[in-house]
């Protein structure tokens, strides 16, 4: 049982939870859109997330403890590397302007965990996009926009129209609400100059506001050309579940409830697109 928890641990820890829901987004987008399986978008965008989640989270610490890393981090650390190396094999793979598109989101990646301006645009001592105030959930729905829409259509050689316009709107809406659980457990953590949404208006008032984007994530469907019965209906769901897990989240909540059940929802999605097609 202790090898069970340790390995959860780790699949928690290194990213790969993370990564197979970035993983399925793109997919979804994919199924969405009528474009076949792409392997090369798929798997880049599994090993980049990993790489680049692990390098955020991780940065500070390898850097300040490199000497003397627990086991348990040199793990992730030799994990990242390996997923760095297969990341590249499979960018190798992608087209010219998908490269420039992903060259974007890993400068604001890095930028968001290096410091790298004068201290006077900053709340604390980081100096990075992650310490800038109310910016990090924002930033961090943009790149899972871009990463999991645009990206696989861009590499797909998908016209940009409208109906891409509004899943990209829907995508940013819907993370942004994923993410809120994650801010309500990190009240206890969170330095109060990061001026997360909860700390600005409260728990309440964010589960009221994070319904209220849930609600035109929804809507929004129904703005897009030829949205079939079925996706109205997978919608529904995913939107019902959504909500419970943000209104259920609360400041003292299990290790797993944000990092495995509420991050495991696009896995649920792709699963319902699956079994319907």
């Amino acid at each position: 049982m202790k090898f069970v928890k340790q390995l959860f641990d780790f699949y928690l820890n290194s990213s790969i939870h993370v990564a197979i829901s970035v993983f399925s987004l793109v997919w979804i987008t994919l199924i969405e859109f009528g474009i076949p399986y792409d392997k090369s978008i798929l798997y880049f965008a599994f090993f980049a997330s990993i790489t680049g989640y692990n390098f955020v989270k991780y940065f500070g610490v390898a850097k300040f403890h490199h000497r003397s890393l627990a086991n348990w981090l040199k793990l992730i650390q030799i994990f990242s590397f390996f997923c760095f190396l297969l990341m590249c094999y499979y960018a190798y793979k992608l087209s010219t302007i998908t490269l420039m598109y992903v060259g974007g989101f890993a400068m604001i990646t890095f930028l968001y965990a290096i410091p790298f301006l004068p201290k006077r645009f900053f709340l604390d001592k980081q100096h990075n996009l992650r310490s800038v105030s109310g910016l990090k959930i924002y930033l961090i729905a943009l790149i899972w926009a871009g990463v999991t829409v645009l990206l696989p259509l861009i590499n797909n050689d998908y016209y940009i129209d409208t109906n891409v316009i509004i899943t990209a709107i829907q995508r940013y809406l819907f993370i942004i609400v994923l993410m809120l659980p994650f801010e309500i457990r990190d009240l206890r953590y969170d330095s109060l100059k990061l001026s997360t949404i909860p700390q600005k208006i409260g728990v309440k008032q964010t589960k009221l506001i994070g319904s209220i984007v849930l609600g035109v994530f929804f809507f929004l469907s129904f703005l897009k050309d030829d949205t079939s019965a079925m996706h109205i209906i997978i919608s529904i769901i995913i939107t019902g579940i959504t909500l419970l897990f943000l209104v259920y989240s609360k400041i003292e909540q299990g290790k797993s409830y944000s990092s495995f059940w509420v991050e495991g929802v696009p896995i649920i999605w792709l699963i319902l697109l699956l079994l319907c097609y």
